[in-house]
């Protein structure tokens, strides 16, 4: 109820810890049902901002934090692997032949350090040979920010990029003051990176409180999850 009613998936945003488990529980018996996998787990990260990739060859034993990573890659069936987002990006990454997954939590700031790039660094396939989906994130209409994030995105891509850069930032009226896409942030990090196979519809999380938690609207927010699996 309150700020986190809905389904929320996030146990460290002060909901009730039994009832953020027993949405677990029930998003795992969906996946079991839509699957029709016997044994099926899902995998977690404690979410950092950064960029650091978690491989994962085994179900987790879920008595354990989970470590500290922003993205999940895998080869193994049964485990479904997921971020939490509340406006920043969730991105899927498979290979064509569906043997590699992986799914990043892609804020700003992992996004401009390069987490994208470090869990397509983990696939054996070529960059050519992935797909990637853009997932619900905050938009342009929205994302406000700093001169500080159009500086560092300038500083952490090629010069070629600059142009396209600039034109994902466009000025509020107010000094130093930008609304952002980081739905053309991400694409364009990825097509430096060789992924041309790209898809995903924007919307916007800030836009629409009856489908999204967004923590830009309202700071005190659950969590929804963004998951890949593979079945087989």
């Amino acid at each position: 109820m309150g700020p986190w009613q809905g389904f929320n998936l996030g146990l460290h945003v002060q909901d009730d810890t039994l009832a953020v488990q027993q949405n677990r529980m029930q998003l795992l018996d969906l996946l079991q049902h839509q699957t029709g996998l016997p044994e099926l787990s899902l995998q977690w990260v404690q979410q950092v901002h950064g960029t650091d990739v978690l491989r994962v060859e085994q179900p987790e034993s879920g008595l354990e934090p989970p470590p500290q990573a922003d993205a999940i890659y895998s080869r193994k069936a049964g485990i479904a692997c997921g971020v939490l987002t509340a406006d920043c990006l969730p991105v899927l990454f498979c290979s064509n032949d569906g043997e590699e997954i992986a799914v990043a939590h892609a804020g700003w700031r992992g996004l401009a350090a390069g987490v994208l790039e470090r869990t397509l660094a983990c696939f054996q396939a070529a960059p050519a040979g992935v797909r990637v989906w853009l997932g619900p994130a905050i938009g342009p209409c929205h994302f406000e920010v700093g001169a500080d994030v159009k500086t560092r995105f300038l500083a952490e891509s090629a010069v070629s990029d600059h142009a396209r850069i600039e034109r994902a930032f466009v000025s509020t009226g107010r000094a130093g003051k930008y609304l952002a896409d980081l739905y053309q942030l991400a694409r364009l990090r990825l097509n430096a990176a060789g992924v041309q196979q790209i898809s995903g519809t924007p919307c916007c999380t800030a836009c629409d409180s009856s489908l999204w938690y967004s923590y830009r609207r309202e700071p005190q927010t659950g969590r929804f999850a963004t998951l890949i699996l593979k079945t087989r």
